[in-house]
């Protein structure tokens, strides 16, 4: 059959963290047998060739970035932003699954969602950018987005002292939306051998089936 919906992500020689929660939440839904016969399809963009850019594109992300998403089972209806894409994907397929029906566990899960979205990602992204990818080096930066990102890792660490997931007793979008960016800690000048709870958590969901098959793409 038909895939159920399209992922627009990215081909790269780079890792592409933002890809990886789309594919990761796709094959954990999939694997829940959360779509119908047809599945998901996954579509790269060739960003040396600044694929993303094209005006066929920005029809369905006018920000000309990865990822985004069109569900053919809701006229086509496409979305952009990797947070909004998550949850919109666990609300209209998951249906309860990776992200609680319940009124406190679901702003549980979304709190964590939005501190990635908002915090880890831009922050882990710039000290990769001023570690590995700036023509020369600017210190200072590299030290601030480098100490940062340490800074927010402790708040996960302390968290996970508490609860087996991010959120809580069950996992859910919030870990999905993490953990990559915290599997390749060491880009970002990360040791995280002295936050044990935050170790646990990395081999934890780095052992799922799904999360396997979703870092494969890229």
């Amino acid at each position: 059959g038909a895939p159920d919906v399209t992922l627009f992500t990215a081909r790269s020689t780079f890792p592409a963290f933002n890809g990886w929660k789309m594919t990761v939440l796709l094959e954990e839904l999939k694997a829940a047998d959360k779509f119908s016969s047809g599945g998901f399809n996954v579509r790269e963009l060739d960003l040396d060739k600044r694929e993303q850019k094209e005006p066929w594109f920005l029809k369905i992300n006018p920000n000309g970035r990865i990822p985004a998403l069109v569900d053919h089972r809701s006229n086509d209806y496409a979305i952009f932003e990797s947070g909004a894409i998550m949850q919109y994907l666990a609300d209209v397929y998951g249906e309860g699954f990776l992200l609680p029906l319940d009124r406190a566990a679901r702003y549980d899960v979304l709190q964590w969602l939005f501190f990635q979205c908002a915090g880890v990602g831009p922050i882990q992204g710039q000290a990769h950018a001023f570690l590995r990818y700036v023509p020369e080096p600017v210190p200072y930066a590299a030290d601030r987005f480098r100490n940062e990102t340490r800074r927010l890792y402790e708040v996960l660490d302390r968290r996970l002292e508490r609860s087996e997931y991010i959120a809580g007793n069950d996992y859910s979008i919030a870990d999905i939306s993490l953990f990559p960016w915290v599997a390749y800690h060491p880009w970002a000048g990360q040791d995280i051998g002295d936050l044990p709870s935050l170790r646990r958590w990395c081999d934890l969901i780095g052992a799922r089936p799904a999360v396997q098959r979703g870092l494969e793409y890229n």
